[in-house]
Order: structure tokens, then C-alpha cells, then sequence
């Protein structure tokens, strides 16, 4: 496991080189860049720009060299001195943007989560061991409609009862004269009553497919011999369930983890858009559309590296989880 675990470490950099290379080139293929947008959008408003102010501000900004020439700036920065670059748009170095978003993603991607197994795991399992009962038909129906259901629309029902049935403030993870405020207590209940909206519209779709999967796998594992025989030698039926075929089909959770860390940075766009969240969702695709590629080369470099880490701590939660498993 250790050598298993050092050599996809390993693997990570050239990977991540490739990755970040990918991720800069893609940035960089529509026509223009960010001056070009800038401008574009200025003349729409009647504004029109000097040819000199222009050529000053690529000179600025380094637009105007070679691309290879602004990537090895980027990189260069980030591996000598931990500088991801200024962002054109917000006129503010990229990690400041990243970090000061990146704590309510966290809130909300791992309360999604807690949401998404609390939910996806007692079902799953009521739905397994209950085949064809009424609660079985009722957690499939409610799992296909909990995949069907787009999560912008899920976010604009809410949205809707939260106001009109409990006049609550729509849109955000804070109240009005919360938003701005030092951290409070009561800043922190106002967060919390906030939370439940984002948490279900993120994470239905996710436990509907996991009760899904559960169901399936622990159907699978209650059929095979060694429950009979368990049941044969008269254990406990709770017992058996918890002890073996549930563990078992616990790997969908474990591996889940690994797209949680890419999660907390790339957030939910869409629903983020719609419930006005301040989260990296957002604000990575505002860097795109803007074509500021320091600010989103930088979302997509730390979306990378939490990948591979997600996955890597996935792989070795499931080999100790799973005794099948084994890595040589």
C-alpha cells in the first residue's frame, strides 16, 4: 500500500503538468482575450478606447507575448513564490479571490454531503432489504423523480415557498445585514437557516442516484452464499446485514469522496447562479466568460489537484474498507 500510495504520488506531477498546460491552451482559444472583451464591451456602451491606452495595458498585462511566454509567467509564479497571478477583471491577486470564496464552499459542498448520506443510506438499505414493498416503490419513485428534476428548478421552487410560506430572504447565504457583518453567533444562525436551501437543491440529485446504487449493491451482496450461510448459523439478521453486505456496499460512499474535493472548488454554477451564492462556482464562470485566464486557469489547476487527491484517498479508504481490494 505504501509503495501504491508513493508512486501515484508521483504520477501527479507530470500529470499536473499536463493538466495545467490543457487547461491554459483551452483558455486561451477563443479569439481575443480579456482586453479584447473589455473593449468590445466598452464600445457597446458608446466608450470608444485609444489604440496607445490599449497597447498599454497588453504591455501591462502581458497579453500581447507568445503563449507559451504567459503560461511559464504563470507557473513560474505559482512554484517560486506561490503568486497565481493578478486577475484582469478584479484588478486583485487570484489567491485572494479563490480563498475568500472558498470557506462557504466548503460549508456547502460538506453539508451537501453529510445531506446526500443521511439521507442515501438508511433508504438504500429499507429499499434493499424491503424489496417490492410499498416503501420500496415509494424510495424508487421519489429517486427517479429526485434525478429527473433539473437543480435550477428545484432551486426556483424553493426559492418560492421559502418567501411566500415563511418570508424568509431568497437568494444567498446570508441576510441583507448579515452579508458585510463580523462573525457572529447570530451571523452564524442566520447562515444555518440559509443552508437548507442550497443543501436539498444540491443534494437530491446525489442521494437519489446513491439510493439507487446502494439498493442495487446490496442486492447483489444479499443474495451470494456466505449471508446464507451467515443466516444459516443462526446470526443475528441485523447483525449480518451491518457486519458484511452493507460494508460491502458501502463502496459508492467511499468512492464519492473522491468527487467531494473537486466539488468544494468548482461548486454547483448553474444553482449557484440562481441562488445568488457566494461560492467558486460562480466566479469560475465569470473568469471564463471574462477570459481572465490567471483567475480561472488558477480554478482549474486547484480543481485538478483536488481530483487526484479525492481520488487517491478514495482508492485507499476502499482498500481498507473492502479487504477484496488490494493494490500491488
Amino acid at each position: 500500500m505504501l509503495q501504491f500510495i508513493i508512486r501515484r504520488l508521483l504520477y501527479m506531477i507530470p500529470t499536473l503538468i499536463a493538466i495545467s498546460i490543457v487547461s491554459f491552451i483551452l483558455i486561451q482559444l477563443p479569439p481575443g482575450d480579456y482586453l479584447t472583451s473589455m473593449v468590445a464591451g466598452l464600445r457597446d456602451q458608446g466608450v470608444e478606447v485609444d489604440a496607445a491606452q490599449l497597447a498599454a495595458l497588453q504591455q501591462r498585462y502581458g497579453l500581447g507575448q507568445p503563449i507559451y511566454v504567459q503560461y511559464w509567467k504563470w507557473v513560474s509564479g505559482i512554484l517560486l513564490r506561490g503568486d497565481f497571478g493578478q486577475s484582469f477583471e478584479w484588478q486583485r491577486p487570484v489567491s485572494g479571490l479563490i480563498w475568500q470564496r472558498l470557506g462557504l464552499t466548503v460549508i456547502v459542498s460538506v453539508s451537501t454531503m453529510l445531506f446526500v448520506w443521511i439521507i442515501a443510506f438508511p433508504i438504500g438499505i429499507y429499499s434493499a432489504v424491503k424489496q417490492y414493498s410499498i416503501g420500496d416503490y415509494i424510495a424508487t419513485f421519489f429517486g427517479f423523480i429526485g434525478v429527473a428534476i433539473p437543480g435550477f428548478l428545484l432551486a426556483l421552487v424553493l426559492m418560492y415557498i421559502a418567501f411566500r410560506y415563511f418570508g424568509q430572504n431568497v437568494g444567498g447565504l446570508f441576510s441583507p445585514q448579515y452579508v458585510d457583518a463580523p462573525w457572529s453567533w447570530a451571523k452564524l444562525k442566520d447562515l444555518i437557516s440559509h443552508l437548507w436551501i442550497p443543501m436539498i437543491v444540491l443534494g437530491t440529485s446525489g442521494a437519489a442516484g446513491l439510493i439507487r446504487v446502494m439498493r442495487a449493491n446490496l442486492l447483489d451482496e444479499l443474495g451470494k452464499l456466505y449471508v446464507v450461510a451467515a443466516r444459516a448459523k443462526g446470526m443475528p439478521e441485523w447483525r449480518l446485514l451491518l457486519k458484511y453486505p452493507v460494508r460491502i456496499a458501502l463502496n459508492p460512499f467511499v468512492s464519492g469522496i473522491g468527487w467531494l474535493f473537486p466539488q468544494i472548488v468548482s461548486g454547483s454554477t448553474v444553482v449557484g447562479v440562481v441562488l445568488s451564492l457566494p461560492i467558486t462556482g460562480p466566479l469560475l464562470l465569470r473568469a471564463l466568460m471574462a477570459q481572465d485566464m490567471y483567475l480561472a486557469g488558477s480554478f482549474l489547476l486547484m480543481l485538478s489537484v483536488m481530483t487526484l487527491i479525492g481520488t487517491l484517498v478514495s482508492d485507499i479508504l476502499l482498500a481498507w474498507l473492502d479487504p477484496r481490494i488490494r493494490y500491488q
